[in-house]
């Protein structure tokens, strides 16, 4: 990822957009504007991004323009920034995993807390990413040797569960690493650990 640290502040009132761009900007932030739901689904951000959207806008709305972000190629996350706080708007974003939901007019230590959890999340799908990335570089049997080593069989046991030799079991261990690109048992063991689906 980019050390350039990207915002997408989507909103129809002009003045909302250059007084956060401002402020945001003096932050080190990476900012574009947009007028509006539509002029941010034609032209979408090229790489990881923060996205500030107003809930009530022409056109589009902010809770819909979340649900067609869902189609989005590039990893985003989302801070709703309005006037109407509503229960059950408030539920609907959250369930669309938006980060946080902040009133008009906002602190800026409140929106800058949010925009480190945005950027936080990002930084941590990334790397869930690339890790998927390098298991689909595995054989099939070094996905089964890889699983046995995540579940904390020995050699021998995962010799025995896959009817093949301790040896054999080694051997692979080292070519999973190599691929996995890391040096140790523990790092292979909590880089995996950590990509696995929260229940």
């Amino acid at each position: 990822m980019s050390d350039s640290r990207l915002i997408c502040i989507v909103d129809d009132d002009a003045r909302v957009r250059d007084s956060l761009a401002l402020m945001l900007g003096l932050q080190g932030y990476d900012c574009r504007c947009y007028d509006g739901a539509e002029s941010f689904l034609a032209a979408p951000p090229d790489r990881p991004a923060c996205l500030i959207l107003d809930l009530r806008m022409a056109g589009m709305d902010g809770l819909a323009l979340q649900h067609q972000l869902k189609s989005l190629t590039v990893a985003h996350q989302v801070i709703f920034l309005t006037a109407y706080a509503d229960t059950e708007v408030m539920r609907q974003a959250f369930i669309d995993h938006a980060v946080d939901f902040l009133e008009k007019p906002v602190q800026p230590e409140r929106l800058l807390h949010a925009l480190e959890t945005a950027f936080a999340r990002l930084q941590e799908s990334h790397r869930h990413s690339q890790w998927q990335q390098r298991l689909d570089k595995l054989t099939p049997r070094e996905h089964d040797v890889y699983q046995a080593i995540v579940q904390g069989l020995s050699h021998r046991e995962a010799g025995e569960q896959l009817n093949i030799s301790p040896r054999t079991v080694e051997v692979h261990k080292a070519r999973i690493m190599d691929k996995l690109g890391v040096t140790t048992l523990a790092e292979l063991l909590r880089q995996a650990l950590a990509s696995s689906p929260r229940e």
